[in-house]
């Protein structure tokens, strides 16, 4: 285990130099003057636009910041947002909670119908059932994000007004921020009506961001289902007469799990890019949101130290996947 562990957590290494790469080249490929962006003033003079740009280390070659950036990101330093004048690390701890919120209410939404939708159409191979739910997966993951969320605003928030169009709960309400998290901290609040306001805003951002995820894991799941369903320990099952619901349940979906976490796990980094999407059409204010507004104003630090946050995060929830998968099935650690 701690060999597996150790190759593992090697890995990490080169991804991470990757990443830096990346979000460190990402931001300076975009068009317009950067300092005029992040600065905001109109008619600069050039002198005026050097002093910003030595302020900024923009006037220093690129080899030497970038090795200033990795420098202070190995410390702990992801630098100061220009629009916000404050640590990004602090910005991003502040509207991370709410997109950790809405992924788990997306993978939980896709998790609890995906799995039994996939076992249904598993067990009824070839019947109308199965066609029926395999023809909705295959809608659900082609369908693009920002059409799906702007079709599901218009009918249930403006044709049947059931839902809230945007944002986290009415403005009718004033929640402390305790937690992060709206649910909890509304429950907690006590007032009336603000939880309920509070689900009925994460409903439809929820639905848009589980879809996808939905289609896949119902697909993997009848996969996985229709392998196990043809092994002797399953016929034998059979035959010895258990009821049918133990046979799928207990020896068929116990097994073909496996594949099943594994497949949920890489959501995980679908749903934080999802959700730059999903956050932008319904004003959520997520990390999602802030990316897109902090790539629009060329705040550098924002997105370089934004970008390095959610890609160490997505790599340790696949490293947890990786180490749950070793734990259920034991023979990964010999083969990898």
């Amino acid at each position: 285990m701690l060999r597996f562990l150790l190759r593992r957590l090697g890995l990490i290494v080169p991804t991470f130099i990757g990443i830096t790469i990346v979000s460190f080249g990402f931001i300076r490929m975009l068009p317009a003057d950067p300092v005029q962006a992040m600065s905001g003033e109109r008619g600069m003079t050039p002198a005026r636009h050097a002093l910003l740009m030595h302020q900024f280390g923009l006037d220093r070659p690129l080899w030497l910041q970038y090795l200033e950036y990795v420098w202070n990101l190995l410390h702990g330093d992801f630098g100061n947002s220009i629009a916000a004048a404050k640590p990004v690390f602090y910005q991003f701890r502040i509207f991370f909670p709410a997109t950790i919120e809405l992924s788990l209410a997306a993978i939980s939404l896709a998790i609890v119908i995906g799995i039994p939708l996939g076992v249904i159409a598993a067990v009824r191979r070839g019947k109308l059932v199965d066609q029926l739910a395999m023809g909705g997966a295959l809608i659900g993951y082609s369908m693009p994000i920002f059409w799906w969320g702007l079709l599901l605003i218009i009918l249930f928030s403006g044709i049947l007004h059931w839902t809230p169009v945007a944002g986290r709960i009415s403005s009718d309400y004033f929640i402390k921020p305790v937690t992060g998290f709206m649910l909890i901290d509304s429950w907690r609040s006590g007032q009336d009506g603000a939880f309920r306001s509070a689900l009925s805003h994460l409903v439809l951002p929820a639905i848009v961001l589980g879809t996808i995820p939905l289609a896949v894991i119902a697909r993997q799941t009848r996969s996985a289902m229709l392998e196990v369903l043809g092994e002797d320990y399953v016929r034998t099952a059979r035959a010895k007469g258990l009821p049918a619901w133990r046979v799928i349940g207990v020896h068929a979906l116990r097994n073909a799990l496996i594949p099943v976490i594994t497949t949920i796990g890489l959501q995980v980094g679908y749903l934080l890019a999802g959700a730059i999407l999903t956050e932008s059409i319904f004003s959520w204010p997520g990390v999602g949101k802030w990316m897109v507004d902090s790539i629009e104003s060329r705040d550098y630090p924002a997105v370089q130290g934004g970008l390095v946050l959610i890609a160490l995060f997505v790599m340790l929830v696949n490293l947890v996947v990786d180490l749950l998968y070793s734990v259920v099935n034991p023979r990964i650690r010999h083969v990898h």
